[in-house]
């Protein structure tokens, strides 16, 4: 069965990301988009990361975990965020925190959560782009992902 999670991971003891460091860590989250996983919705704030995601299936013919992917994500940014800013120790919290989407309704709403998350936190106004928001195309239409997830739980 291909699940949809909602996943938050936090950098270590709240550090604040530069707008470089920003972009750095949403590309890593969007690097494996599509091969071992996929991103509906996604945002890198100043102190944390969501993500609405699905692992996809190795060939093994398991699914990636969300441990493993995390991992990657976490592992590659912090080589990488040292580079645009400098004199970082240790870039992300251990753990994660994670919840499984049970319905269309509850994917939904955290979809409209994960886009107002920068809003709320005045770090844009609503009539403004955060540019460190990215989301699939797919979500685009409501339909498509309904039948998409609908489907996705039957498996």
């Amino acid at each position: 069965m291909k699940s949809i999670y909602f996943v938050t991971f936090c950098t270590w003891e709240r550090l604040e990301l530069n707008f470089a460091a920003r972009q750095v860590v949403m590309e890593a989250c969007q690097h494996f988009h599509g091969e071992r996983y996929t991103i509906f919705v996604g945002v890198v704030m100043p102190d944390h990361v969501h993500l609405l995601i699905q692992p996809l299936l190795k060939d093994t013919g398991k699914f990636w975990t969300i441990g493993s992917i995390l991992h990657s994500i976490k592992g590659f940014s912090a080589r990488q965020v040292p580079m645009v800013m400098p004199h970082i120790d240790k870039l992300w919290q251990d753990g994660r925190h994670e919840r499984l989407i049970l319905g269309d309704r509850h994917f939904h709403a955290t979809v409209e959560y994960i886009y107002q998350n920068p809003i709320v936190a005045h770090i844009i106004k609503p009539s403004e782009t955060y540019p460190y928001v990215w989301s699939n195309p797919s979500i685009e239409n409501s339909a498509s992902v309904s039948l998409a997830f609908k489907e996705n739980r039957q498996r």
